[in-house]
Formats: structure tokens, C-alpha cells, sequence
């Protein structure tokens, strides 16, 4: 069973990452919303250079701005340069990935929401009290 047969929607993180997979540019920790990531992708774009060209996996697919992997069409099979280009788009993602898997591990999205809530209600609490 996954999360829609419960009518909830599993937080989302969403991280933008240097090439280089170095240094995090832009975090979207857990959105509730039952959003896809290409939208919430497009939500943050106008905080963007409207040139930066991104990579991205196959969530993606139909952004213009972001380079993402070509899916097999149904029922057939990609051909050899498909297949080729997406190994090629794979080599550039992989820090990317490691680094996505180390925030998963580690809870890093999880810390900042407790983190992010935390201060909210301090914030509230300190704002009832004056």
C-alpha cells in the first residue's frame, strides 16, 4: 500500500545541487503538498536565472530548462544513442545522487523540518507571550 490509498501525501525533498554535487544551492524539505516534482521544480524556477539550464531525472521529463533522461516508449525499446545519451546524463547525476542518498541517510530533510517547526513555534510561542 502506498501513501495515495490513504489519501496522504509522503513529504517531498527536493535538492539543487552544483554539477559537482559540492555544494546544495536550494532545498525544498518536506512539502505535504500532493505535488509532482516537476511542479514544485517550477514553483521555485523564477527564484533562477531564466538562462540555467539544469539535469534532472525522469520526473522531470518535459521542462525545458532541465536536461532529463529519455524514457523507452511503450512497447518498444530505446535505441542504442538513447540509450548511450542517458548512460552519458547518468555519469553527470551520479555525485548528484550520492549526495541526495547521504540526506536520506542521514535524515538531513527530516532534521531541518523539526528544526524549521521548531522555530516557528518558539516564534509562536514568543509571539503570544508579548
Amino acid at each position: 500500500m502506498d501513501s495515495s490509498s490513504f489519501n496522504y501525501a509522503t513529504p517531498k525533498n527536493q535538492l539543487i545541487v552544483l554539477p559537482d554535487g559540492r555544494d546544495i544551492v536550494d532545498v525544498i524539505a518536506g512539502a505535504r503538498d500532493p505535488k509532482s516534482d516537476i511542479n514544485l521544480f517550477r514553483e521555485r524556477q523564477s527564484e533562477f536565472d531564466l538562462n540555467q539550464k539544469f539535469n534532472g531525472d525522469k520526473g522531470y521529463v518535459g521542462e525545458p530548462a532541465i536536461k532529463t533522461p529519455q524514457k523507452k516508449p511503450k512497447n518498444q525499446q530505446l535505441t542504442p544513442e538513447q540509450k548511450q545519451k542517458n548512460k552519458e546524463l547518468s555519469t553527470e547525476r551520479i555525485l548528484v545522487e550520492h549526495l541526495i542518498r547521504l540526506v536520506k541517510i542521514f535524515r538531513v530533510a527530516i532534521r531541518l523540518i523539526v528544526c524549521v517547526q521548531g522555530v516557528a513555534a518558539t516564534q509562536l510561542g514568543n509571539a503570544t507571550l508579548d
